[in-house]
């Protein structure tokens, strides 16, 4: 297994669901989530997806740390990055959920594996902010650029202001936060859908920054740290294409995405990510239902491994 660089993680965890359906806890602010009929059955589906992904990002050398979603309750268990994360230094983060059925996906099994087969030095627990309404859903909230140690986040009820401070004060990050909207004036309500950032490049919906300013502002920001700056169309975005993440495999690293996303992507656009990295596609269909992609699926592992 290649040495996971510090953006582009060569481990990750993920959570193969039993009871895969659309939260409808969660569907009031996620305009990316689909319109399901009551009780469709879209499980079976949604498990042989997510079991042929793990097998792909296994064939390209990724680490995959499998954990079974066979609570009835979690229907968005498969969505691991908003609950907890991991940093180099032996550090894990985990984080307040605004849906109520969400809080039911942290599991200790998750952790304890990370502490037997990863170097730990602490874990900051911030869930217990969830009684004051206070809640920061992980790296779906937040996109992290674990090179210049910024973190990138949309306003949203997802993503507290509070909370932001107290995670980018402990984890050494500086907060870039800004306002996004869709095409209807609609929040978006995770900055992992608009942007991704990998080791020398980053995918972003820069039209959906709503003040123009601040829209140059992180265009800057991220040119500075030496990055090519892709621009995804409102589109795209909608096909999740800034819902990727760049992984590292066993022959350098991949852009891990859905195949509706790269069937979204222009043919310029494929040419200047592959100059950084392989691009992976991922078909998930079904679960991009539940209003997020492949990026959602993976919470990778910064930690240095303990073999």
């Amino acid at each position: 297994m290649n040495r996971p660089s510090v953006q582009a993680p060569g481990a990750i965890v993920m959570v193969r669901p039993h009871h895969f359906t659309v939260n409808t806890e969660t569907a009031a602010d996620n305009a990316f989530q689909a319109s399901v009929a009551p009780n469709t059955d879209h499980a079976s589906h949604a498990y042989e997806e997510h079991s042929a992904a793990i097998e792909v990002l296994c064939d390209h050398g990724v680490r995959v740390h499998v954990f079974e979603g066979d609570n009835p309750e979690t229907p968005d268990c498969v969505f691991p990055n908003n609950w907890f994360s991991t940093h180099a230094g032996g550090h894990i983060a985990i984080y307040p959920m605004k849906a109520a059925n969400r809080r039911l996906e942290r599991r200790q099994d998750v952790i304890e594996l990370l502490k037997t087969d990863y170097r730990v030095q602490d874990i900051i627990d911030y869930s217990g902010l969830e009684p004051d309404g206070l809640f920061l859903e992980g790296t779906g909230a937040m996109v992290l650029d674990h090179i210049d140690r910024v973190a990138y986040a949309v306003e949203s009820d997802r993503t507290n202001p509070i909370a932001l401070e107290r995670f980018c004060t402990h984890f050494n990050f500086e907060p870039m936060v800004f306002a996004a909207a869709d095409e209807t004036g609609q929040s978006i309500y995770h900055t992992n859908v608009l942007m991704c950032i990998g080791t020398n490049y980053a995918l972003i919906g820069t039209d959906m920054i709503t003040d123009p300013a601040r829209r140059k502002e992180v265009i800057t920001r991220l040119e500075a740290s030496g990055r090519d700056v892709i621009s995804l169309s409102t589109a795209q975005i909608a096909q999740f294409a800034g819902n990727a993440i760049e992984l590292m495999g066993k022959e350098g690293p991949i852009l891990a995405l859905s195949q509706t996303a790269m069937d979204a992507l222009h043919q310029s656009q494929i040419k200047r990510i592959e100059t950084h990295a392989k691009l992976v596609p991922l078909s998930i269909p079904t679960l991009e239902m539940a209003g997020g992609s492949v990026r959602c699926t993976i919470a990778g592992i910064h930690l240095a491994h303990r073999g």
